[in-house]
């Protein structure tokens, strides 16, 4: 099979694989969908087309993807067919870890005590045709929801129906989310679909369209306004009940925790970068709580799913491009240039 993987400095190739087999407690999916997502750029700019994420079980090339949507076509020789079942609609929580800590039994596998596999950086993932995975990862896709919206769900969108559970969003809330990328505008439609008032900040006059198509309340261009002020004018002053970063951008990290009102949460979901704040009268004086959230965890993901379902949530409208394994160079190429709504890998032969 073709696998997609990163190469360093902004470049990837299409690489030959073995087919892979399933372990006693394994099961192979066949991929679906399989989802872009803002962390994969992380791997795709690096130099060495890798980041530091969980634990390394594969040595050489790693398929990249870890939004992996698709049916079960195998499973291992420990598998009861009560567990899963071939043919059956998945996602896959895209981590792997002891299975025996607190943390993986409460299904916040990342967060394992021996450290977690991610797919997708330390372990094959899902820019592929077909996928090996934990049966213990594996999460049921709703019949009402779409192989592609399952693969957003799998990291982006969950990640940001996570964080805004996380923060206990509220319908009388505001909520000003900063970046409008796959996790963004994620938070975003959740948030209007929760009744929340949402403000969008973000560069791209692109991707402030897609939020107002979305939902979005209000929308600001931080290159010209000050966002903390504009939040403010917005809220009679006192700014935002809830903050979301998406961004891992230092003044965007700023600018979320300063445009919080007293007593208020800001949220930093944005892998990488760091965040400077003055303590005492940014933190202290405000009375304020700050939360680091990543990802989600397996009941999380699925409870997401079900939002979506249950409210016929038309998530599919995130994906702007749907792509042929064959399209990756100029899939990625577009993806880095932060101006479009989400991609998606469909189609692996």
């Amino acid at each position: 099979m073709k696998g997609i993987t990163f190469t360093g400095n902004r470049t990837l190739d299409v690489m030959n694989f073995p087919d892979p087999a399933p372990g006693p407690r394994d099961v192979i999916l066949e991929i679906k969908a399989s989802g872009m997502c803002g962390t994969d750029l992380g791997a795709y700019r690096s130099p060495t087309g890798r980041v530091a994420v969980g634990v390394q079980r594969v040595e050489g090339p790693v398929i990249a993807g870890h939004e992996p949507c698709g049916v079960v076509v195998a499973v291992g020789s420990a598998i009861d067919e009560r567990e899963v079942k071939i043919g059956q609609r998945v996602m896959d929580h895209h981590y792997d870890g002891c299975g025996i800590c607190r943390h993986c039994n409460t299904g916040w596998t990342q967060m394992c005590l021996d450290g977690a596999v991610a797919y997708g950086y330390g372990g094959h993932g899902a820019h592929a045709k077909f996928m090996r995975v934990a049966a213990h990862s594996l999460v049921a896709l709703p019949d009402e929801v779409a192989f592609p919206a399952g693969a957003a769900i799998a990291c982006g969108t969950g990640t940001a129906y996570g964080a805004l559970k996380r923060i206990g969003l509220e319908g009388d809330e505001t909520l000003a989310v900063f970046g409008q990328g796959p996790v963004g505008l994620s938070a975003t439609l959740l948030a209007v679909e929760m009744g929340a008032q949402v403000i969008a900040v973000e560069m791209s006059p692109e991707r402030r369209q897609l939020a107002l198509d979305w939902g979005a309340d209000a929308v600001i261009d931080p290159t010209s306004v000050d966002p903390v002020e504009a939040i403010k004018e917005l809220t009679h002053g006192e700014g935002a009940d809830k903050t979301v970063d998406c961004t891992s951008s230092v003044d965007a990290r700023r600018a979320a925790v300063r445009a919080t009102r007293i007593w208020g949460t800001a949220c930093m979901v944005g892998i990488g970068g760091d965040l400077h704040i003055d303590v005492t009268p940014d933190l202290i004086f405000r009375q304020l709580n700050i939360v680091g959230h990543w990802t989600f965890s397996k009941t999380v993901q699925a409870d997401c799913a079900r939002f979506i379902a249950d409210r016929k949530i038309e998530l599919d409208q995130i994906f702007t491009h749907r792509w042929d394994i064959a399209q990756a160079a100029e899939a990625y190429t577009l993806f880095d240039q932060a101006k479009t709504g989400k991609g998606v890998f469909v189609s692996f032969d």
